[in-house]
């Protein structure tokens, strides 16, 4: 390839060439964006029965079917908790298990209460009944 006066193009200085690393990396964040099809949930805690005034920590842990943690999100309250509480988060459907810590004003975490937890394709807003883990 001959460019003006006899000059031999050298490929590296194509316009194209400066801009292709972008090009490639908004590809291939497109396709993993496409590629995603795991849709947003929406979980909803209902605190329900006695012990949740005492409780100014929550921890919730999903984890999947491999018993690997998937979400963690952790929650804590001046004046104990509201109603409820609510996690946006994206998971697949199938089942998962959800522990759940309580912590009070002092001492150590209750003992984890588990929750079963199947998703369908269509579960996009999921509400539970909670209680309070027991203590130990």
């Amino acid at each position: 390839m001959e460019g003006e006066g006899g000059q031999r193009r050298n490929w590296r200085q194509h316009p194209l060439a400066k801009r292709l690393p972008f090009l490639l990396l908004a590809a291939l964040g497109i396709w993993l964006w496409k590629g995603s099809n795991v849709p947003e949930r929406e979980l909803v805690w209902r605190l329900v029965g006695p012990g949740w005034s005492e409780i100014r920590t929550v921890e919730f842990q999903v984890k999947d079917a491999d018993g690997e943690v998937v979400k963690r999100q952790v929650h804590s309250f001046q004046a104990g908790p509201p109603d409820s509480v609510t996690e946006k988060t994206s998971l697949a459907s199938g089942t998962y298990e959800v522990w759940v810590f309580a912590r009070g004003e002092s001492g150590p975490s209750r003992p984890p209460r588990v929750e079963r937890l199947t998703l369908g394709d269509e579960d996009v807003r999921i509400e539970r009944g909670l209680r309070v883990p027991e203590g130990r």
